[in-house]
């Protein structure tokens, strides 16, 4: 679900300068700010600066004591490491951002990227699928991973083993994307570095939201998995066990509006039992290349083949109009309290949707959206990719 205070088709401009640059990194590597509190905090302050300045009494104000903003040391030594590397930072509405990530409510402010940033231009299409995937799902990566080559689409995965190293490999030539769950400098797994190498050397691109020198852990590739899927026009899953994490790429597929495709397997293969889940609940089934390019929707006309238009730059030389700020809302403690105590009561250890609870309390929007920033900020809720909330283990209900 949206957040209700953060407004995407108004979108505060972009950091123009280096200080501004800092000042954005430094806000989202805050403690407790994730992008949805980071774009919250933008709309409400105006800016990351002004958003550094009220943080520390926004956490007060949470029951968060002795909070201090990301030492200005951390951001220094990330920026040394991306320029080490070779890394260019995107920022959330600039003009090399993409633009099929614009609209998604936990769209990552910032992205690093390695390569050549123009194939962020073009159509894309998420190939995901198993880790250990067969002969058979592995050659059926390949050649639509080759199809989709062909007819000017980049095809879109999370360089794993099986079945996105597959589909990276048979697009190395026409172009891939490769969007690491750790930081953009580090390869993993350790197997794909000359992958991931030739990616970025061979007109590709490797992307993350991850601090540079981000080794992976479990809780980043369901992070990792909503860009795939954003910056796609569709998602095929190509090979997946019923509980796995392309089913979590296809979720999310199917809450930011993009097609979800899935290639049929044997009724006793586990490995594609996920598929012939999704198939069954309505996914479009893949039987070749021809399939998923029925599927996808119509070009802007405006658009050569394959490409799409990056983000819309900001107009030079026009000043932003000042849109006055609604009065922030009053609360007291009491009624703040009251519904902290009455979201926690209702959120547990299992992911809950957002607009879920919010139909569940029976509030309005614009109360509840604060005070889940008060919770997370306090570390008593968590937000997941998908617009799912969850309490922190070890916090209790009301």
């Amino acid at each position: 679900m949206r957040d209700e205070s953060y407004s995407s088709t108004h979108p505060p401009l972009p950091p123009t300068t280096e200080d501004h640059r800092v000042d954005w990194l430094r806000l989202l590597r805050s403690r407790r700010v994730g992008p949805t509190t980071f774009h919250r905090m933008i709309a409400e302050h105006g800016s990351a600066a002004a958003a550094l300045e009220a943080l520390p009494e926004v956490a007060r104000a949470a029951g968060v004591e002795n909070y201090e903003i990301c030492p200005m040391g951390v951001i220094q030594a990330e920026f040394k490491a991306a320029k080490l590397r070779g890394a260019r930072m995107l920022c959330h509405g600039a003009p090399d951002y993409p633009k099929a990530l614009m609209d998604l409510p936990d769209a990552p402010p910032i992205l690093w990227a390695v390569g050549d940033v123009g194939v962020l231009r073009r159509r894309s299409v998420a190939l995901v699928g198993a880790r250990n995937a067969s002969s058979l799902g592995l050659r059926m990566a390949r050649t639509l991973s080759e199809g989709l080559g062909k007819a000017g689409l980049v095809v879109t995965s999370g360089l794993a083993r099986g079945v996105d190293t597959a589909a990276h490999l048979a697009a190395l030539d026409t172009g891939t994307v490769a969007v690491l769950a750790g930081g953009v400098d580090v390869l993993y797994p350790s197997e794909n570095t000359k992958l991931a190498e030739d990616i970025a050397a061979k007109g590709g691109l490797r992307l993350s939201e991850m601090p540079m020198g981000t080794q992976p852990i479990a809780r980043h590739f369901p992070m990792r998995n909503r860009i795939v899927s954003g910056l796609s026009q569709a998602v095929v899953v190509v090979e997946a066990a019923a509980k796995s994490g392309s089913l979590i790429t296809a979720r999310n597929a199917l809450d930011q509006g993009r097609e979800v495709l899935a290639v049929p397997g044997h009724p006793l293969d586990g490995r594609a039992s996920g598929c012939n889940l999704l198939i069954r609940d309505g996914a479009r089934l893949v039987r070749n290349v021809e399939d998923i390019l029925e599927s996808l929707p119509p070009e802007d006309g405006a658009a050569v083949q394959g490409e799409l238009p990056l983000a819309p730059a900001p107009p030079v030389g026009i000043p932003p109009v000042d849109i006055p700020k609604a009065p922030p809302e009053q609360r007291t403690l009491q009624e703040a309290a009251s519904l902290h105590s009455q979201i926690l009561s209702r959120l547990s250890p299992a992911p809950l949707p957002e607009d879920q609870l919010i139909r569940e309390l029976g509030t309005n929007p614009g109360k509840v959206t604060p005070a889940l920033t008060d919770l997370e900020l306090d570390g008593r809720v968590q937000r997941h990719a998908g617009g799912l909330l969850s309490l922190i283990p070890g916090v209790r209900g009301a």
